[in-house]
């Protein structure tokens, strides 16, 4: 049998429906709904579950906790608004970018849980404007003056910058600089307004299944299965302003049997993302994420179309990309990681992308992505990455300015990729650096 060819298990509900207008819900976008929502959700899954039904409406409320055989659905013109006010979000035990930290908990999520759904035709909002930074150069002069005069406070330095809060600008100065307090939850607590969650987290759950919906407007990533089996991810709209910090559309964490097909993604950051933890964190945890699949997907912008890393310290392996899309995305296909992270990407089969108007590489395998990496220092072996065993055939790219750039470590090179029936458009040559056994079936590169 085909590597790729495994199934993905859907989960199954009964037939109760559990309207939040029966348990007090108000819609109009003043009054909070959180009681609502969680009395609904509770009951639905005490009698052995069902379907929490959210009509047309703007339903304003605090974070959200699923349970398990409980099918979310939102009904057309439901809009889900998740509150601005951070005090409505405690700090919880989790990984964030592949590291063991305390972080706000997420808008909507599930802990350890089976058989669980967000369906239907409507709308998901996180607010994330209240929360994420901005960067001055990014926004036009009235709109940035706007955001100022809005509140929040403003940080001058290399990149003027927008903050929410005097806590969340202070974060950014303490905790980038020293790490191992996000371990330390008295510390966060200060500083809680920076710890931006991902808008919807599973973790440790079995038969996940979003379907329909349209996300929108994260804190920082959007959609975040970590540690979990067995989730399929179909017809979804997954949507965040272009200049959103970490705002990533969906990143494959740690996980195994995936399938995503259908979907749109429109984001701030890379959008078709597989990870599996940093560092020693990731390694540590040793999950390593497996059996994906990416099909019928249209990325209209991110800094990457499909994305390995930089966070796959735990290892990447069997993952399928077919018949997508890219529009305008910094990058096309993005492989990515740095000394320090370790592990392995290995048996990636991609196939059938179209891309146009790609400012910077189609395709590229950087081993020097520069946000942690130990160049320079002395590294264990287990703290160089690896990747290899990687076919990419039928991409057809209108434009880009490089076309391909493959750039391995000397200590261990990117090797064992096959490029075949690919062709680029773009005023550049191919790259290539620290790469071994590349080969290459007609690759066309039409100068512009």
């Amino acid at each position: 049998m085909d590597k790729f060819d495994f199934e993905v298990r859907l989960p199954e509900f009964n037939e109760q429906r559990y309207d939040i207008t029966g348990y007090g819900a108000v819609s109009g976008g003043r009054v909070k709904n959180t009681a609502a929502f969680d009395k609904a959700i509770t009951e639905c899954s005490q009698n052995g579950g069902g379907h929490v039904i959210v009509p047309r409406g703007i339903w304003l409320t605090g974070p959200i906790a699923l349970k398990s055989n409980v099918d979310l659905h939102l009904e057309k013109g439901a809009v889900i608004q998740f509150s601005a006010d951070f005090d409505d979000y405690p700090l919880i035990n989790t990984s964030f970018e592949g590291f063991f930290t305390y972080r706000c908990v997420s808008p909507l999520y599930g802990k350890e849980l089976e058989n669980v759904a967000v369906t239907g035709e409507g709308v998901i909002d996180g607010s994330g404007g209240a929360w994420r930074p901005v960067k001055h150069f990014k926004l036009p002069e009235r709109q940035w003056d706007a955001l100022v005069k809005g509140g929040g406070v403003v940080l001058d330095g290399k990149e003027e910058s927008w903050w929410p809060s005097e806590a969340a600008k202070q974060g950014n100065i303490t905790l980038v600089k020293n790490p191992a307090l996000l371990r330390d939850k008295a510390e966060c607590e200060k500083y809680r307004d920076f710890l931006r969650p991902a808008m919807v987290n599973f973790t440790n759950c079995k038969c996940v299944l979003l379907d329909g919906v349209t996300f929108q407007n994260s804190p920082a990533w959007n959609l975040h299965p970590w540690c979990c089996e067995h989730v399929t991810i179909r017809n979804v709209n997954v949507r965040n302003p272009w200049f959103s910090q970490n705002g990533d559309g969906l990143d494959v964490d740690s996980c195994k049997y995936v399938k995503v097909y259908d979907s749109v993604f429109d984001v701030g950051d890379d959008a078709l993302c597989v990870k599996s933890g940093k560092n020693e964190d990731g390694r540590k945890l040793g999950k390593v994420c497996e059996f994906v699949e990416f099909k019928n997907c249209t990325v209209y912008h991110g800094h990457g179309g499909f994305v390995i890393g930089s966070e796959m310290s735990g290892g990447v392996r069997n993952i399928k990309i077919t018949d997508c899309t890219f529009i305008g995305t910094d990058t096309g296909l993005r492989f990515k990681s740095c000394l320090g992270r370790g592990g392995v990407v290995e048996d990636i089969y991609v196939d059938n992308i179209d891309m146009t108007e790609i400012p910077k590489e189609a395709i590229i395998f950087t081993m020097g992505y520069d946000m942690d990496t130990k160049e320079g220092q002395t590294v264990a072996p287990e703290e160089i990455p690896e990747f290899k065993n990687v076919t990419i055939t039928n991409v057809n790219c209108a434009k880009a300015g490089v076309p391909i750039s493959i750039s391995g470590l000397s200590a261990m090179p990117v090797h064992d990729i096959t490029l075949k029936n690919v062709n680029i458009a773009s005023a550049n040559d191919i790259k290539t650096e620290n790469a071994e056994n590349i080969t290459m079936e007609n690759v066309n590169i039409e100068k512009l």
